[in-house]
């Protein structure tokens, strides 16, 4: 499983910004997600910024307050003489060459570098410029919950579909009930998920399927926990989870929020896991060379994740054979 973050292509922009032409005036982002890579190359090179349909109208160009840009002199879109046009990924080329169509339509005289931050080596010349090969099967950061990989995935529900419970919620059975009844949403998926699995004892499954429906989550089955409910919170979760994700042969991906979980579960499961929390994909086999790549709000401070990336350590290392193997 191939995964890149907002953190990825960024860097990889400030690697690669050289080879985007000196002489480009606009860059024009493909919506929505190559709005992401074109707003980073606009900053970056201090260019004017526009998306394709408003390129298409030929609307007059917004400009912040804070400081002048590049090509300030530009009054309408285009007015550019050549453009940057920008999308996230290339697969088949189809938004691409539909963009370059509509451009052609609208009779645009100038020149167009097109660019892609990422693209299978098949497909990358396509673009004039590609900023990483990257074989499928991928993921990025900012499509992972609406990927059709979901369709074969696995979900975890507190912390991923909805904020997870506090330490006096799990402790007062009203105020859990409570908890699952108005638990605010998160990242709901766009895609029906294969599987659902929760470390939610099984008697709350009518309250947790109640939330689910309301938040409109689609998904194939909801797998509880068999305990007391006054015990679940010392049941092994992460082996529960792992097993629900090992027995499905089908399953591809599970999707945790907690790193230390996360790679609980890749360990017993010897399939890839994405954690939220340490917005990284974990592989088996390379536990030792995991990242913790902090970009989630809760996670911001230095000193969080520094922690968090101690935790981490102290958890996979000792297992670690001296070898390295």
């Amino acid at each position: 499983m191939n995964y890149r973050s907002l953190n990825d292509l960024a860097g990889l922009i400030t690697r690669h910004a050289s080879r985007i032409d000196n002489d480009v005036d606009l860059v024009v982002g493909i919506p929505r997600s190559g709005m992401l890579a074109a707003s980073i190359i606009s900053l970056k090179l201090n260019l004017p910024l526009t998306d394709l349909y408003s390129f298409l109208r030929n609307d007059e160009l917004k400009r912040g307050s804070t400081r002048t840009y590049k090509r300030n002199q530009l009054q309408r879109a285009q007015d550019a003489r050549k453009i940057l046009l920008v999308d996230d990924s290339v697969a088949t080329g189809q938004s691409l060459n539909e963009a370059l169509e509509k451009l052609r339509q609208v009779k645009y005289p100038g020149e167009i570098q097109t660019l892609a931050g990422f693209a299978e080596k098949k497909n990358a010349y396509r673009v004039d410029v590609c900023l990483e090969e990257v074989e499928q099967p991928r993921v990025f950061e900012w499509n992972v919950m609406h990927h059709g990989i979901i369709a074969h995935a696995c979900l975890s529900i507190d912390g991923v579909l909805c904020e997870p419970p506090n330490a006096e919620q799990l402790g007062d059975d009203a105020a859990y009930q409570a908890f699952i009844r108005d638990a605010r949403p998160l990242f709901i998926p766009s895609v029906k998920a294969a599987h659902l699995v929760t470390g939610r004892p099984e008697k709350y499954r009518e309250l947790t399927e109640d939330w689910l429906a309301r938040h409109g989550v689609e998904y194939g089955r909801l797998h509880m926990m068999e305990v007391p409910a006054d015990d679940f919170e010392r049941a092994p979760l992460q082996r529960f989870k792992a097993d629900v994700y090992r027995k499905d042969s089908f399953a591809r991906l599970y999707i945790e929020r907690d790193p230390l979980q996360a790679q609980e579960i890749v360990k017993a499961s010897h399939k890839p896991v994405y954690c939220l929390d340490a917005n990284e994909m974990y592989v088996p086999g390379k536990a030792a060379l995991m990242k913790v790549e902090v970009l989630h709000s809760g996670y911001k401070a230095g000193a969080k994740a520094r922690s968090l990336l101690r935790k981490t350590l102290a958890h996979i290392l000792p297992a670690r054979p001296a070898n390295g193997g």
